[in-house]
């Protein structure tokens, strides 16, 4: 037997969580249509998520305006002002 344990942990060690942490599930559907939305641009992209930012950016507003995620700058979470792009969608040269 290993010296990590029957299941190959380690059973000294504590376990890390992850970076973000958790945060709870949309059980009262609160940001469905968001989702619901990005789910859609993605399906009709073929899962180019560049080309759905807008309904990604709309749907973590919903969760953090309904306290499902907690509020941080969109900046933090790889999203630029709309200033600093043009109509595209593409950051100015």
């Amino acid at each position: 037997m290993s010296a990590g344990g029957a299941f190959g942990g380690n059973r000294g060690l504590r376990p890390v969580p992850p970076e973000k942490g958790i945060f709870p599930l949309d059980h009262m559907h609160e940001c469905d249509l968001e989702k619901k939305d990005y789910l859609n641009c993605l399906k009709s992209s073929g899962h180019q998520s560049e080309k759905c930012r807008l309904f990604s950016k709309k749907y973590l507003q919903c969760r953090m305006e309904k306290n499902l995620m907690a509020k941080q700058e969109m900046s933090e979470l790889g999203f630029e002002k709309i200033s600093e792009m043009d109509s595209s969608g593409e950051k100015p040269q």
